[in-house]
């Protein structure tokens, strides 16, 4: 008897062990996000994915990222393929890349040179791939930074965001990607490229845009590039326009006329809320302190990593984004592109990110 009473208090207690091991597990996934991206929305013309960091990290379910709508959109590629982008070491693109220069299309691409030298492993052999196939690759050669993250396939197709083509950008960063059907947006994007590739002017100023405003299934879109295009204005006087809300995921936010403009529209009753980037937000160049200090509803992020996000939501109707940070940086000397884009359906799924990385900011992960 005595025995069988032992064996049940062993029991209980392995219970209750197993039982707290998969509450704590529980909570623990309730505290991560997914390692597949989330898709944010799509429509006739576009359609957008965020990436879900996981944490903790595991290495072994790095697939089915972003990176697999960036390459079905490569595979379909039957003219032209350029690809513009600042950080590079997936295979996956490499290799869509290498497949679409094997069918016959013209294959084509720009990089920053502090990429294009970087001695890391995954990015070498990333870049042998296309040596191999003989797609020819420009460099910037500049201090500068050639910081664009786009591709646009058969000048029909364009591919842009926050994401760079890299395992830590799918997989440890917030980012985000857009892919839009727009032959006048393509045009943009191609005459950008051109002027990298072909005449080698990384830096230069953007003011020839052929279609800086346009419209696509009755949503309007504003396209600008810097430097000297005129970017910050555009982002200031949106801003500027906000009624109710205003939602932001910065990477980086040292702009004062822009923490300015929103400083302004809070006075004025308008709702500001955001999250900067931990790394940088510190220091004396960074807007977080003196919107912290304005009252305003500003939180550093919580992934453990980073927050990669450019992103602004205007009364939840209108969502800026791009590769171009809220920066001196970004607005004079890199290489950079943005979209202004009015479309609620859009904002929506922005405004859906934003919540998610303002709740992980709020309780980060252990």
């Amino acid at each position: 008897m005595k025995n069988k009473k032992v064996l049940q208090l062993v029991l209980a207690v392995v219970v209750i062990i197993v039982l707290a091991i998969a509450a704590a597990l529980f909570n623990q996934n309730n505290n991560s996000q997914n390692t597949n991206p989330t898709p944010g929305a799509g429509g006739s013309w576009y359609q957008v994915y965020f990436t879900s960091p996981h944490y903790p990290d595991d290495p072994n379910a790095h697939h089915g990222g972003l990176d697999t709508h960036l390459v079905d959109l490569m595979d379909k590629s039957t003219k032209t393929l350029d690809v513009a982008d600042y950080d590079f070491d997936l295979a996956d693109v490499a290799d869509a890349m290498v497949r679409a220069q094997q069918r016959g299309v013209r294959v084509r691409m720009v990089t920053d040179t502090d990429t294009f030298t970087n001695p890391d492993r995954a990015v070498q052999a990333a870049f042998a791939k296309l040596k191999q196939a003989k797609i020819q690759v420009i460099d910037d050669q500049r201090a500068a930074i050639m910081h664009d993250k786009f591709t646009v396939v058969d000048g029909t197709w364009v591919e842009t965001g926050s994401w760079n083509y890299t395992d830590g950008d799918t997989y440890h960063l917030n980012n985000n990607m857009i892919i839009i059907n727009s032959p006048e947006l393509a045009a943009n994007y191609t005459a950008e490229f051109e002027k990298m590739f072909v005449n080698d002017d990384f830096g230069g100023k953007k003011r020839d845009v052929p279609h800086p405003v346009l419209t696509i299934d009755g949503t309007s879109i504003q396209n600008c590039f810097s430097p000297g295009g005129g970017c910050e204005k555009m982002v200031v006087q949106e801003v500027n326009s906000a009624k109710t809300s205003i939602d932001f995921l910065a990477f980086s936010f040292t702009d004062d006329g822009i923490g300015n403009a929103m400083l302004a529209r809070a006075k004025s009753g308008v709702d500001v809320s955001g999250v900067f980037e931990t790394t940088g937000s510190d220091t004396q160049y960074s807007e977080y302190n003196t919107l912290k200090k304005a009252g305003l509803a500003v939180y550093t992020d919580g992934n453990p990593w980073s927050m990669h996000h450019k992103v602004i939501v205007i009364d939840n109707e209108t969502v800026i984004f791009g590769s171009y940070n809220y920066s001196d940086s970004a607005e004079n000397s890199n290489d950079e592109n943005l979209l202004i884009i009015h479309n609620t359906d859009l904002a929506h799924a922005f405004t859906a990110e934003f919540q998610r990385v303002l709740a992980v900011a709020k309780n980060p992960p252990q």
